[in-house]
């Protein structure tokens, strides 16, 4: 179903790469809780198909969180990705990208990095994928 011209555009969405135990995903604009839950949602899916994985969350026009996001929701999420993701490469905005960190916080098992807009490139390397556009 199309969006209503007045709905604002989702400011998480998918990104297609080339590794089918990748999941990324891109920021753009103001986080709403309905976002973060899409997010989970589709994470889930990619726990069912895969039990772990690697994420990679590119921060490009980050424009806030509501802060009514459900914090069970937010536990839920966090218990899932610390028992699913292997690796986490962040890029952009190293602000937000500290907060996405905070998911995996205190997980040895998640390899976490931060990469600056700039070295996108060598984030995508270090997961050994390509984002298909």
């Amino acid at each position: 179903m199309p969006l209503h011209p007045l709905e604002p555009m989702p400011a998480i969405r998918r990104l297609e790469t080339d590794r089918p135990d990748l999941f990324a995903v891109e920021i753009s604009g103001h986080v709403a809780g309905s976002d973060v839950e899409n997010l989970y949602g589709l994470l889930e899916g990619a726990y069912a198909v895969h039990d772990k994985i690697d994420l990679l969350i590119r921060i490009v026009d980050e424009d806030g969180f509501d802060r009514e996001i459900a914090s069970d929701t937010i536990e839920e999420g966090r218990a899932h990705a610390r028992q699913h993701v292997r690796r986490c490469a962040t890029v952009g905005n190293s602000r937000i990208a500290s907060r996405i960190a905070s998911i995996f916080s205190p997980s040895p098992q998640v390899d976490l990095r931060h990469f600056n807009g700039d070295e996108e490139a060598e984030a995508w390397e270090w997961l050994g994928a390509t984002w298909v556009e």
